[in-house]
């Protein structure tokens, strides 16, 4: 009971799918009617809003998560992986049944990807098994994107959260797909939407525009911030009052498949300490350009690493 305690404390909470990500390193990602082969396979877990989670608890940042497991070893492997980073796991929510979620991905040399995800119990989470006590005072909820009716259970626990709380929405491309009209319950309430650019481009129908329009017209709805991650290219971020474009960083790629959520990770722990954006975007780019010189999140920085760049 004691840790329920302190996960009131919890600065940041995550809400998304726990995947094991099951890597394979090939030499191509075969298209239609090709071939490839595995050169070496790495299970390790993951998840968008754990890697978030797990690369701001590096940075320091106390951080819980709300997900579904189920009993199985891919399960353990999730739970003990979020322990051992540090992020409280009194969130998590079991499955007698089914099994956990996973995420097959094919990285070819110059690390680009192709993901496929089995959802297993990610699917299942209802409201109820969600205690309202433990997310009361987190600062930041980060949502990201399940497969199915764990969607309606993120819309619904939005009535929960405290009026003060921040939500960052990460809504990733198959959220995306569902259109603005489905995604606009969480559009209404999301604070920060950390987005790529064909994402931004698919949710506002429009594949010409300037992304400063595009950006303008989210401003309009209601959005405080809205930061667009272009990968190699850098990152564009807008708020009411300011605006930047900030470079990547120069880094030898191993694996891009947590690039963006570990951006995520160093946007938000900026934001908590109350840097503007111009140097969020630019710490984001930093954690990202560590996280890609390796598999999974052993490549993430920690907050001695982050205070050297600084």
């Amino acid at each position: 009971m004691e840790i329920l305690d302190m996960d009131l404390n919890a600065e940041v909470i995550g809400f998304g799918a726990l995947n094991v990500d099951k890597l394979y390193s090939v030499g191509k990602i075969a298209g239609k009617d090709e071939e490839s082969f595995i050169k070496k396979e790495t299970d390790t877990p993951g998840g968008s809003a754990a890697n978030t989670i797990i690369g701001l608890s590096r940075l320091g940042c106390s951080t819980s998560i709300i997900g579904k497991i189920a009993e199985d070893d891919d399960g353990d492997l999730i739970e003990y992986n979020l322990a051992i980073n540090g992020v409280y796991t009194n969130n998590l929510i079991y499955s007698e049944t089914g099994a956990t979620g996973k995420c097959l991905g094919f990285v070819d040399e110059e690390g680009e990807r192709c993901l496929y995800i089995d959802p297993g119990v990610n699917d299942d989470i209802k409201i109820g098994e969600i205690n309202p006590l433990n997310i009361m005072r987190c600062k930041i909820m980060h949502y990201t994107s399940f497969v199915g009716d764990s969607f309606k259970t993120q819309i619904e626990l939005l009535e929960k959260l405290n009026d003060a709380t921040i939500l960052s929405f990460d809504p990733g491309m198959l959220y995306v797909q569902k259109g603005f009209v489905e995604l606009e319950p969480i559009l209404k309430r999301t604070n920060i939407l950390l987005i790529n650019e064909p994402e931004l481009r698919l949710l506002c129908n429009n594949d010409k525009a300037p992304l400063k329009e595009l950006a303008i017209g989210l401003l309009d709805h209601g959005i405080e911030t809205v930061v667009v991650k272009q990968g190699s290219k850098g990152v564009f971020a807008m708020d009411n009052s300011q605006e930047c474009f900030v470079e990547s960083f120069e880094c030898d790629v191993v694996d891009t498949t947590g690039a963006g959520d570990s951006f995520n990770s160093g946007f938000l722990y900026s934001f908590l300490q109350g840097y503007d954006l111009e140097k969020s975007c630019r710490i984001g780019n930093w954690v990202a350009s560590k996280s890609i010189e390796g598999f999974g999140v052993d490549k993430f920085p920690s907050l001695k690493d982050l205070m050297e760049f600084i």
